[in-house]
């Protein structure tokens, strides 16, 4: 196991009515601005219940609405402006990842005397941000206790992670009972995505990070468990609270701590989401079972990391290594695309031919230049788009 810090300093208000907490803002100064997508947060209450706790307290509230899936760096923009010409003393995202991810941007450009898109092309050149916190909709991405963000520019088609612990949020709010309106197709892609973070984690070539595996193994038999019960009956508070607090250790560094190395599914997965729209969880989906097949392929030597991951996480009962690992990787298949019903394959979800897959390969592949479980290179990057075709 490597040396490692871990701070971690958002303060996590779980369960029902914790929204009472946004009262705590008024630390932080008296203006906000709150960040949300679209009308999900009217239809289901959460809006009006939150502009009033926050005018009570006395705060004066500036919104920025609208926030796409895909976050883009328009939105970014929009809210940097109206936090230097209001003088903005916080930022608030209410709803999903992409909200939280749109917050984080805006508050450190809210700092910056530059253009915004140079903070999401380099972390290091934030160097602080408004006081950031969240009310939390959607379990997936797990933005509400990590300090990353992904902004979308489709003017370039590129999007990208951008990293800076002055993006931490403050104090996260985490009801579950925010995600019982939440649609079947979003539950599954949040599954997925979750489930995406944890695995790009649990493999790693490090050695003696045990914990660690021992964490992730659990946070994903905890998905497995709870994404169908979430499915079958929407209201399941328990099972809504264990995937909304499974996505937030999947992705807080707890897991990836003492053995860090590059993702590949996921930078791979964004060039599907800038050329194709695609909803994330559903590409990482598509992508992660081939992802393995192709592992295996490359180094057949991974074959004894997947047979773990078939004995203590899908209960398999088998001593031959690359049995296992073969029924771990139809596992997952058959857990995503038939337990989940989610999209199996690319052409499901609108890519009707093959002609983008040099150019999405070549982009990706200088984002998972650093390596990874194994090193992709284009021509293999191609071959995965084929396979999950």
């Amino acid at each position: 196991m490597l040396n490692f810090t871990y701070y971690i300093p958002t303060v996590i208000h779980f369960g029902c009515g914790q929204v009472s907490h946004l009262t705590e803002l008024t630390q932080s100064g008296k203006k906000v601005l709150m960040v949300y997508g679209g009308g999900s947060i009217k239809r289901s209450g959460l809006y009006d219940r939150a502009i009033a706790i926050l005018k009570s307290a006395g705060l004066e509230v500036f919104e920025l609405g609208g926030v796409e899936p895909n976050p883009k760096i328009q939105s970014v923009y929009a809210g940097v402006e109206i936090c230097k010409a209001n003088n903005i003393d916080m930022v608030l995202a209410v709803g999903g990842g992409s909200s939280i991810d749109c917050a984080k941007v805006i508050a450190a450009g809210a700092l910056y005397d530059g253009d915004a898109w140079d903070l999401v092309t380099n972390g290091s050149l934030i160097k602080g941000a408004l006081p950031i916190y969240t009310v939390l909709t959607l379990a997936a991405t797990g933005s509400e206790m990590d300090a990353g963000a992904v902004i979308s520019n489709d003017a370039i088609f590129e999007k990208i992670v951008t990293h800076s612990p002055f993006m931490l949020p403050k104090m996260s709010i985490m009801d579950p009972e925010y995600t019982f309106t939440v649609s079947p197709r979003q539950t599954s892609a949040g599954t997925a995505d979750m489930m995406s973070h944890t695995l790009e984690n649990y493999f790693t070539d490090v050695p003696g990070a045990v914990i660690q595996a021992r964490l992730a193994e659990a946070i994903l038999k905890t998905c497995i468990e709870n994404g169908p019960k979430a499915l079958a009956n929407p209201k399941d508070y328990d099972a809504r609270a264990n995937l909304m607090w499974a996505g937030s250790l999947a992705i807080n560094g707890l897991i990836k701590l003492g053995a860090p190395i590059p993702w590949n599914v996921h930078p791979i997965e964004h060039e599907l989401s800038v050329f194709y729209g695609a909803t994330h969880g559903e590409g990482l989906a598509i992508l992660t079972p081939p992802w393995m097949k192709l592992v295996l392929e490359k180094d057949p030597s991974k074959a004894a990391a997947f047979a773990t991951y078939a004995r203590n996480v899908w209960g398999v009962v088998e001593d031959d290594d690359d049995v296992a690992a073969k029924i771990a990787i139809d596992k997952t298949a058959e857990f995503f695309f038939e337990t989940m019903k989610m999209p199996a394959n690319l052409r499901a979800i609108g890519v009707e031919d093959k002609s983008k897959f040099e150019i999405m390969a070549e982009k990706a592949s200088k984002n998972v230049a650093g390596g990874g479980f194994v090193q992709l290179y284009k021509e293999d990057i191609i071959h995965l788009f084929d396979l999950a075709f």
